[in-house]
């Protein structure tokens, strides 16, 4: 395929009960879309430290690119403490002053930028001023036809309407869940059920796709002119950590394949089903989508 897939952000160690797993919301979508095909370059920060040095290794013992990984000597290393429920649900205690808020822009990544075919970015990156800048250069550099996926990920305090609104000014895709879609809508004046607030906010940001994913009620995949709904798969959930992700991977990699609408619902819902029976957001198993 040799499409350029940029995934940029946080890049870190989910500190799970059954242990650490690489993670990342970024992270997440570069190890699915790197299944499917692409050619991908996580952007990121690591501390230099022991835990940044093994998340560069176990970037390169899955082969993963760790050029445009920037070793920071004056922050740690990400890390976030997560707690599963019993429904598999997570919680998140996301640390601050770390490494990947502090990622800084280059000639290196204004390069990649141009480059870019698709690039997932999402809000919780942007809660510093230095990655927040570096985010929204990368942005601006990308071609036309580059694909721009915006994941919201409200967590804690790090987000605001600021951020949401430049961000949907900048995105071609938003990825949402149905917890986060009401307090967009919110943010923005919009009510009524779901499908219509995604119409709303395709007309007012100008968007090509919104997907919503619905936990064990499936996902939505809903452009200017049409939609595809799928109820979810059940399965034995162990946790849910990264299953957006992955389906984000799966909605950028059908669309640069020009995949019809549905057949993209299809892949990106059956694989995040699958995550959800594995510890984090990527956990190595056999697929059959690689």
């Amino acid at each position: 395929m040799n499409k350029i897939i940029v995934g940029i952000g946080e890049i870190l160690w989910d500190i799970l009960p059954a242990g650490k797993q690489l993670g990342g919301a970024p992270m997440n979508f570069m190890y699915w879309a790197d299944r499917f095909g692409g050619q991908v370059f996580t952007v990121s920060s690591v501390g230099d430290d022991e835990l940044g040095e093994e998340i560069l290794l176990r970037l390169k013992n899955i082969n993963l690119d760790t050029k445009f990984v920037q070793k920071n000597n004056e922050y740690p290393t990400g890390t976030v403490d997560v707690e599963i429920d019993n429904a598999g649900k997570p919680e998140y205690i996301i640390h601050e002053n770390t490494a990947w808020d502090f990622i800084r822009w280059n000639d290196g990544l204004k390069q990649l930028a141009e480059k870019a075919d698709a690039v997932c970015f999402g809000s919780l990156a942007q809660r510093s001023a230095t990655s927040e800048t570096t985010i929204n250069k990368f942005l601006e550099s990308t071609s036309e036809k580059c694909i721009k996926l915006f994941d919201v990920n409200l967590r804690q305090n790090y987000y605001n309407k600021k951020i949401i609104k430049n961000s949907l000014d900048k995105a071609s895709i938003l990825k949402l869940n149905d917890d986060e879609l009401p307090v967009v809508g919110e943010m923005f004046g919009l009510t009524g059920i779901d499908e219509k607030i995604i119409q709303k906010l395709i007309n007012k940001f100008d968007l090509d796709l919104v997907a919503l994913t619905r936990g064990a009620n499936g996902s939505m995949l809903i452009s200017k002119n049409e939609v595809s709904e799928l109820p979810g798969i059940k399965v034995d959930i162990v946790d849910t950590v990264g299953a957006g992700d992955s389906f984000s991977a799966a909605v950028v990699m059908g669309m640069l394949k020009e995949k019809t609408l549905t057949k993209i619902n299809e892949s990106a819902n059956g694989l995040a089903a699958k995550v959800c029976t594995n510890h984090g957001g990527t956990g190595l198993f056999e697929t059959g989508l690689a």
